[in-house]
């Protein structure tokens, strides 16, 4: 009875080694191809599309129905500290380049109706969309860790990438430099 229990436990603890082997690897690996390492490696990356759900209107939106323009893209969630202060910022941004740049929120792991309420509460109007399970920001270079914002240029490659809170004065220059490009 002791040595099929010793063996059990030598075959549990086998597995979890295992487990964490594949959970370093697979870290290991993304994190050589997100956008923000293309990015931090002094690449210019194109940005990777998606297609998600709007949070504040009906239907989805794809990114690649924005090309041609420049796009900030900020990634944020309701939990995060700073991006509760950086959403009047990007609201602020918003209302000054109406109709020259295209901003897009991603809610990422949050639930439907703390996202809504986060947009009522800092009153942000441009699209927002959803990506609740983080698949998408993870491909951006993100886990949980956020707020990160990017700035496309109108042929879709990522020319500005903002990690943490957003200064006003970080992301002003960064949408002059697209909009110069």
């Amino acid at each position: 009875m002791f040595r099929l229990k010793l063996v059990g436990q030598v075959a549990a603890l086998g597995l979890v080694a295992l487990l964490l082997g594949l959970l370093i690897w697979k870290v290991v690996q993304n994190d050589r191809s997100s956008v923000a390492q293309d990015f931090n490696r002094g690449k210019h990356p194109l940005a990777v599309d998606f297609d998600l759900k709007r949070l504040n209107g009906d239907g989805s939106l794809r990114l690649s129905s924005l090309r041609g323009k420049v796009v900030v893209i900020n990634f944020w969630a309701t939990w995060c500290q700073p991006c509760k202060k950086e959403a009047p910022r990007f609201q602020s941004a918003f209302e000054r380049y109406r109709g020259r740049v295209a901003f897009v929120g991603v809610d990422t792991t949050d639930f439907t109706g703390d996202g809504r309420a986060f947009l009522a509460r800092y009153g942000v109007s441009y699209p927002n969309v959803r990506d609740p399970a983080g698949r998408v920001l993870h491909k951006y270079g993100g886990s949980s860790d956020i707020p990160r914002t990017f700035v496309v240029g109108r042929t879709g490659r990522v020319q500005t990438y903002i990690f943490g809170e957003a200064r006003a004065s970080d992301l002003e220059s960064a949408i002059r430099e697209a909009l110069a490009a």
